[in-house]
């Protein structure tokens, strides 16, 4: 990071310093997701019945927002770089880029031999992956200035990796941000769950106040309340209700609530 600092200012290239820069809040956005993930590792208490699992989200959410920031710095340096052309020095900042290239290969390997599922791994493994791709553009832009001395290329393939970071930063925040708002995990609909439990549990007669959300995006969980005849038995469609909900939706964690009207009885008159 601080090779490629001197080597952008020295050189003058815009994809160096952007890659450096990238890198810089790359390291804030990994001790951040370290943190998360050591922090996720708590057991839950009394204050937090959930555990401290949902850290981890918001971690995801702050470093895509960052990418957000990076990659629009980026975007507005290499206009100014288009309209005001710098010199750069080609040959230095292909040996910068290439060395950068090798440690964010080695960093980019290690962050996703694990949880790839995981949105603080993922929004952590982007961030890498955001600077494997400026150390390329830095070393494709090297060899065209070394070759031909078109200045341009330059900050026009800083912008293009800029733009790959935002797309890839906006997946990590929505799908981040659809969990902090506790919206229903993928694939889960209510009406579908109510209709395939009222079709498939015998003496479900009706099933409402379906709620589904995720504490992470390994943790979903749902609550809902059921309606039955009078002659079901309680414990036996609860325990459909919930293998209803594991196999068909992916629900582990499920909270159901049975109501049962008592049977009517018959007025008999002498």
């Amino acid at each position: 990071m601080v090779a490629e600092v001197f080597g952008g200012i020295i050189s003058g290239s815009l994809a160096l310093l952007a890659d450096a820069g990238h890198m810089l809040t790359d390291f804030a956005s990994l001790v951040l997701a370290w943190l998360a993930f050591r922090l996720a590792r708590r057991p839950a208490d009394w204050k937090r019945t959930y555990g401290f699992d949902r850290f981890s989200v918001l971690a995801a959410f702050v470093n895509g927002l960052s990418l957000f920031v990076i990659a629009a710095w980026i975007c507005f340096e290499a206009y100014e770089r288009l309209q005001k052309p710098v010199q750069v020095l080609g040959g230095l900042m292909l040996w910068v880029a290439v060395g950068g290239l090798a440690v964010n290969i080695v960093a980019f390997w290690v962050l996703t031999r694990g949880e790839n599922d995981n949105l603080n791994v993922r929004a952590a493994a982007l961030h890498v992956a955001g600077d494997l791709l400026g150390s390329v553009a830095a070393l494709v832009a090297s060899l065209v200035i070394i070759f031909t001395g078109w200045m341009p290329i330059d900050p026009i393939l800083s912008a293009a990796v800029a733009l790959i970071i935002l797309r890839s930063a906006w997946h990590v925040v929505r799908q981040s941000g659809h969990i902090l708002l506790e919206a229903a995990p993928d694939g889960f609909d209510r009406r579908k769950v109510a209709k395939t439990i009222e079709a498939e549990v015998p003496g479900v007669t009706r099933v409402h106040h379906v709620h589904a959300w995720s504490i992470t995006q390994e943790r979903p969980m749902a609550t809902l309340e059921a309606e039955v005849s009078a002659e079901a038995d309680i414990v036996q469609v609860k325990q459909a209700i919930k293998k209803v909900l594991q196999d068909t939706f992916g629900m582990e964690h499920t909270t159901v609530e049975i109501s049962q009207r008592p049977a009517a009885t018959a007025l008999q008159i002498d």
